[in-house]
């Protein structure tokens, strides 16, 4: 709610999402400042230090989301889901006019 009343992020909010998630949400924020949020016609993507990670209603496909996180805990989110909240509400996700599926069968 700070994030969208305030339209970026500030000192206080980036501390805020550290203090609630901790080293995911620095991982998150980080990932915002370098523009790895991306959005595809089919899919939204958090471009990961060793691999792509679609992210959609708030689900991940990464191991963390997988195998660490209680789905039943909704503070429970690995790095990447926090990442697409925090782009979407400073308008930081990079759009891209083009599928994701046809994308990732280059890579």
């Amino acid at each position: 709610a700070a994030i969208d009343e305030a339209g970026e992020l500030t000192g206080p909010i980036v501390a805020a999402v550290v203090d609630e998630h901790g080293d995911r949400g620095h991982r998150a924020i980080e990932a915002v400042g370098e523009g790895r949020v991306k959005r595809y016609r089919d899919f939204t993507v958090v471009v990961g230090h060793e691999d792509e990670y679609v992210v959609e209603d708030g689900e991940c496909t990464c191991a963390d989301a997988t195998y660490n996180l209680d789905p039943e805990d909704p503070s429970e989110r690995c790095w990447h889901a926090i990442a697409v909240d925090v782009a979407k509400a400073v308008g930081a996700v990079d759009h891209h006019d083009m599928w994701y599926s046809e994308v990732r069968e280059f890579l």
